[in-house]
């Protein structure tokens, strides 16, 4: 069967609520309690979008989270009453879309489902002769070769082409990409590096992620 939403949480009475709730609003949605039980869920159904909390009662969430990318590139939410913001970045860096922070409002947590499930359903892929990046499963190739990029920077790039045209202000890319309006200049600097050192024919002079020096960046549509 195929659902809009997996939620995968051990406390069974939130998950449970927050499945019903969904329910109700048309994002069909299960829950499952563990790792254990999100492998089975998977053998016989699907989902477009993922509600993973880090701590489960049989491992860790981001453990769960490194294995599921191994086989699936559905967006990743992960859902936490933690706080520390390494749990955050890590969460980020091993393939998590972004991060919830419990206690939640079930209709601000809606409201975001329903943007991620927009957003990966009408969207497949970018290419323009030369880059080539496709959404759905998160692979990108540059002349016809494969480049690996960390979840961090493909989901820094996949924001960047949707907003193609304009100049993306930095404080837009901490709160759209990190979930972090303090991110410093520093990180984000060296994360538009190492793409442009991934995508573009010379990351000195490029092409594609373009500095408006004093606003941010503009992504520039074939690279000309």
């Amino acid at each position: 069967m195929k659902y809009n939403c997996l939620i995968i949480d051990d406390e069974k009475v939130l998950a449970d609520s927050t499945a019903e709730y969904f329910n109700l609003f048309g994002v069909k949605t299960a829950a499952v309690y563990g790792a254990e039980e999100c492998r089975r869920f998977f053998d016989a159904n699907s989902a477009e979008l993922i509600l993973l909390d880090i701590n489960l009662g049989d491992g860790s969430g981001f453990e769960l989270c490194k294995r599921l990318r191994e086989s699936t590139a559905v967006p990743i939410l992960f859902i936490s009453a933690r706080t520390s913001d390494d749990d955050k970045i890590v969460a980020l860096n091993i393939g998590g879309d972004d991060y919830v922070q419990k206690p939640y409002s079930l209709g601000v947590l809606l409201a975001k489902v329903r943007a991620v499930l927009k957003r990966c359903g009408s969207r497949e892929e970018y290419s323009d002769g030369n880059l080539c990046v496709n959404f759905s499963t998160r692979e990108v190739s540059v002349g016809g070769k494969p480049v690996k990029l960390t979840a961090l920077e493909f989901k820094l790039l996949c924001y960047l082409i949707e907003n193609r045209g304009r100049v993306v202000p930095k404080s837009e890319l901490f709160d759209s990409v990190w979930g972090d309006r303090f991110t410093g200049d520093g990180t984000l600097n060296v994360h538009i590096r190492k793409l442009r050192e991934a995508v573009e024919r010379n990351a000195n002079a490029p092409e594609y992620i373009i500095t408006v020096w004093g606003d941010g960046y503009k992504f520039r549509e074939g690279g000309r």
